[in-house]
């Protein structure tokens, strides 16, 4: 159950994310308003999820699961450039994640 609050945790920060760059600058409301709530759930699962897994651990996975996640995004809804060493290095750090996950108890 700590990995699923966890993963929720890294998806949240991938809509936060997202949402900065629909927000401009925290200009636009509604963009800004969906921000700020994804912020304190990603914040919120992320504090459950290191209850109980190693913050080390728990960290990076959070951090690559919304930079991965992110990442995609920008490629899929902002049209950035998939070059074949952006996506060598997703795939990089996605083993880096699934090793983490396997590396650590729970």
């Amino acid at each position: 159950m700590n990995w699923l609050v966890l993963f929720l945790a890294g998806m949240f920060e991938i809509v936060w994310a997202i949402g900065l760059k629909y927000s401009e600058g925290f200009t636009r409301p509604w963009p800004s308003l969906i921000t700020l709530a994804a912020m304190a759930a990603s914040f919120y699962l992320l504090a459950v999820a290191l209850r109980t897994l190693p913050l080390g651990t728990a960290y990076a996975v959070w951090v690559g699961i919304g930079a991965v996640g992110t990442a995609i995004a920008g490629i899929i809804l902002f049209h950035e450039a998939a070059t074949p060493l952006k996506l060598v290095s997703l795939i990089l750090v996605v083993a880096g994640i699934a090793g983490l996950k396997l590396a650590s108890p729970g």
